[in-house]
């Protein structure tokens, strides 16, 4: 039976570093390997994804009801440009980037990618477009990193993060709109991971257990985009771009050793 203090600790993981432009997929990864997961649960991390799509239904609740009021809003629009490229990408790519996933061999690279990104994104001048600015080429050029995110170890909210930044959004608009883009591609990748159970086995993971973690990946989630975006409104990525790319060079390393 799966240890409930595993999936609290997957479920916090799944939390923070789904809206840290760290890389979610990638910290999951590791964590599984350290517990010794490495075949991982695909209930408990559909669980685990739909915490954090509660987060923000939470969130930005406000801004989905303004959405269900007036469905053909230009904000609707911009957010289905945005998701087209990551849709089509899961569509045409998703049995490659699963197996890719599976072995992690790539992992180390993309956490460095994913470093250099943000770094190459902090120093740019700082913008002032803000939401009532975003065209419809930003949104689609947002949705072309936030494919990307389709490698295992690529921060999609880094990424969305880095090009709302190079699109010329201020800062605290680019991270807004960054998360507030992921909620369809997170619900969809949920109803594609739900299909996937319907036809494959169900590991033996307890109710509490997976209550647990979905529940401290949407408590820990919450409290990571509420402090992301006032967070990258005054302060640098550089911290988080520090992090990823000496975690890319130590997973490098130690993949080199052939311990990871």
């Amino acid at each position: 039976m799966f240890a409930e203090w595993k999936a609290m600790i997957l479920g916090i993981i799944q939390g923070l570093t789904e809206f840290l432009p760290i890389s979610s997929t990638g910290h999951l990864y590791i964590g599984r390997h350290l517990f010794g997961l490495d075949e991982a649960g695909l209930l408990l991390d559909t669980l685990l994804h739909t915490g954090t799509l509660i987060a923000l239904l939470i969130f930005y609740w406000h801004e989905i009801m303004k959405l269900l009021r007036n469905p053909f809003s230009k904000m609707t629009g911009l957010l289905i440009i945005g998701t087209l490229p990551a849709v089509i990408a899961g569509v045409l790519l998703n049995d490659f980037f699963e197996e890719i996933s599976k072995t992690g061999i790539t992992i180390g690279w993309e956490f460095l990618v994913t470093g250099i990104i943000l770094w190459w994104a902090d120093v740019m001048p700082k913008q002032s477009k803000d939401m009532k600015d975003i065209t419809y080429k930003n949104a689609l050029f947002i949705g072309v990193f936030q494919a990307a995110a389709i490698f295992p170890a690529i921060s999609r909210s880094g990424f969305t993060l880095a090009a709302g930044l190079m699109s010329g959004l201020n800062r605290e608009t680019a991270a807004y709109f960054s998360f507030l883009l992921s909620i369809p591609v997170i619900f969809g990748g949920i109803l594609f991971k739900g299909a996937d159970l319907l036809n494959g086995s169900v590991e033996a993971i307890s109710f509490r257990g997976l209550l647990v973690g979905t529940l401290c990946a949407a408590i820990f989630g919450y409290l990571a985009v509420s402090w992301m975006i006032k967070y990258v409104k005054n302060h640098s990525l550089k911290p988080f771009s520090l992090y990823v790319i000496t975690l890319g060079i130590l997973i490098l390393f130690l993949q080199t050793l052939g311990i990871f």
